[in-house]
């Protein structure tokens, strides 16, 4: 009895050495997750604003420079170091996800530091110079609602204007180097700076939050910040906006490549690698990659055939999609405000059939806006996130620069993928979810995120819509354009396609614009990789589907399947795999 009471006792403190010892694992676990995200935002400030981390509204880095290029290197190594004293035992399965989220991303940092793209600070698609305007307008992600929200950005404006100096330090290496920008990027990159330069401070985009500060401020406060952003704007930031169209134009320009893809750099080809990897979150070879694309090319094509045939078409593929870009009914729209108010008509349609597929759905509110003037004329329709806390809605912003001209055949497709159930589903229901660690819910992966944008698109007839077969043929078209980037994303970087090549081909198998052909071409040639992003993950979620309805039958539901895609937010595919085979087996 004494005997079996003292065995007793020692198991018992056996287990309770063994739990202490698990919640030890597990606290210095969540240490771990919780410091990687704040010491990520320092990092990365305009990003922290963008994902509503308003602590880091006045700051700024230099991403371009060998200082801040040190810190990353120290950041990813501390964490892998960190990594390799956890006892992924004792975690739990999000746990595991985030442990592996944070090896995968500390892996690939290090790979990218190996190659100079600093080199190559801005361009024409996105970066801070693009960042910091959207900001000034007061419409994105920087508060203009207290004083010290203005004076944060006072900060930002000044820091920015010397950022400036290092871009133009830093590109002046990448001509020595040849690394250096396409020509055709160039020319697009010198009116982004050009025409912010305007006489009069008061048209300048900088100072557009002067104009509509809040009436609470005092008459001190207000004569105050117009004349601090005055002299800011005046004496700082125009100057150096003036230098670097100069230093554009007059050096930059003439030290331009003529190639256009990164290929042809001094080890383009291992930097493309990379990307690839980056942004696909998989080992594929850009040459499996584009064979794929070719395959996919190929299938779509032939859906197409069917559609022209549907509406009694009777030329060849490539003469229906001049009909279909030029088809006068496919333009109806004579003010920009018209493109919008379809856009809320198709989001009006969608929502009685939202329910049918989908158990989970965020809170965060939703509005669909037209893209901002500064920089209409070269974006793409995007969808720019929400702040958990519902203080700023989800935005799908549209460009409209030319309305008479806007083609909505393919609208109710955009629709599904840049908002409902895409992009703003997505996104926000993984800001949402408070078991994820905070640098999962801002977190970003273009394999998972814009993979699963594209499925949605798949999803359309579901929600109600493509009953007309133009706008199904829209949907065609869009997926069509992803299998299209498979494609010559590879042929620009790796087989060292040209700009021309690359807009032919796709003008053969798609039937968007010229112009919008040729704006896309060229943010392939100033993002290397992140095209390839959607169809890899478009192709492995439908993949999986397929997997669960066929190894489940009649146990599947498909708001469950969406929810074990959606839940847990954006990861690595091979992550996403396992999540929905662990499913499959357990039905958990």
């Amino acid at each position: 009895m004494k005997k079996t009471l003292v065995l007793s006792s020692a198991i018992l403190l056996s287990v309770l050495f063994v739990n202490c010892k698990k919640e030890e694992k597990m606290v210095d676990f969540k240490s771990v997750t919780d410091a990687y995200f704040k010491e990520k935002n320092a990092l990365n400030p305009l990003d922290a604003t963008l994902n509503g981390q308003n602590e880091y509204n006045d700051q700024f880095v230099f991403e371009m420079t060998d200082a801040y290029r040190k810190k990353q290197g120290d950041f990813f190594n501390k964490y892998e170091k960190q990594l390799s004293e956890i006892d992924t035992v004792v975690l739990t399965a999000e746990e595991k996800i985030s442990y592996h989220i944070i090896k995968w991303e500390t892996a690939v940092g290090k790979d990218l530091l190996k190659q100079e793209a600093n080199l190559m600070p801005v361009h024409q698609f996105w970066g801070t110079h693009l960042t910091m305007s959207q900001f000034a307008s007061g419409s994105s992600a920087q508060p203009f609602k207290t004083e010290k929200d203005y004076r944060n950005f006072l900060k930002r404006m000044e820091m920015y204007s010397v950022w400036i100096d290092s871009a133009m330090i830093y590109m002046e290496k990448g001509i020595q180097k040849r690394m250096v920008l396409p020509t055709a990027l160039t020319e697009k990159l010198i009116p982004q700076f050009e025409e912010q330069i305007v006489p009069n401070v008061g048209d300048n985009l900088f100072y557009s939050t002067i104009k509509t500060m809040p009436q609470s401020f005092s008459e001190e406060v207000k004569a105050s910040l117009k004349s601090e952003y005055t002299k800011t704007i005046n004496e700082k930031l125009m100057p150096q906006y003036k230098k670097m169209a100069e230093f554009l134009k007059n050096k930059y320009l003439p030290a331009s490549r003529a190639t256009s893809g990164i290929g042809s750099l001094p080890n383009g080809k291992d930097l493309y690698a990379v990307y690839v990897k980056q942004w696909t979150t998989t080992d594929m070879k850009p040459s499996d990659i584009h064979e794929l694309g070719l395959k996919e090319v190929a299938r779509l094509k032939a859906e197409m055939e069917k559609v022209k045939t549907q509406v009694g078409f009777e030329g060849t593929i490539v003469e229906f999609f001049d009909y279909v870009r030029n088809k006068p009914e496919l333009k109806p729209f004579k003010k920009p405000e018209e493109v919008i108010a379809n856009f809320e008509a198709i989001h009006k349609r969608i929502k009685p059939n939202v329910d049918k597929l989908f158990s989970l759905q965020p809170k965060t509110p939703f509005e669909i806006r037209r893209t901002e003037a500064f920089r209409e004329k070269t974006a793409s329709a995007e969808y720019i996130q929400g702040t958990a806390d519902g203080s700023r809605p989800g935005i799908f912003y549209v460009p409209i620069p030319d309305v008479k001209n806007y083609n909505y055949y393919g609208d109710e497709d955009l629709f599904l993928h840049e908002a409902i159930p895409g992009h703003h589903f997505q996104i926000s229901l993984q800001q949402e979810n408070k078991e994820l660690p905070d640098f999962r819910k801002f977190n970003w992966f273009g394999a998972y995120g814009e993979g699963w944008a594209l499925y949605t698109e798949s999803l359309g007839q579901e929600l109600g819509l493509y009953a007309d077969p133009y706008q199904y043929f829209g949907m065609l078209g869009n997926e069509m354009h992803r299998a299209i980037r498979l494609v010559v994303d590879t042929g620009l970087h790796a087989k060292g396609w040209t700009r021309e090549q690359a807009i032919k081909y796709s003008l053969e198998n798609e039937a968007e614009s010229e112009a919008s052909i040729i704006s896309e071409v060229e943010r392939y040639m100033a993002i290397p990789g992140q095209a390839l992003s959607y169809k890899i993950g478009q192709l492995k979620i439908m993949e999986l589907r397929k997997k669960a309805e066929t190894q489940m039958k009649g146990k599947f539901d498909i708001k469950v399947f969406h929810q074990k895609v959606l839940e847990s937010g954006v990861m690595p595919l091979a992550l996403l795999e396992k999540k929905i085979n662990d499913w499959i087996k357990t039905g958990k």
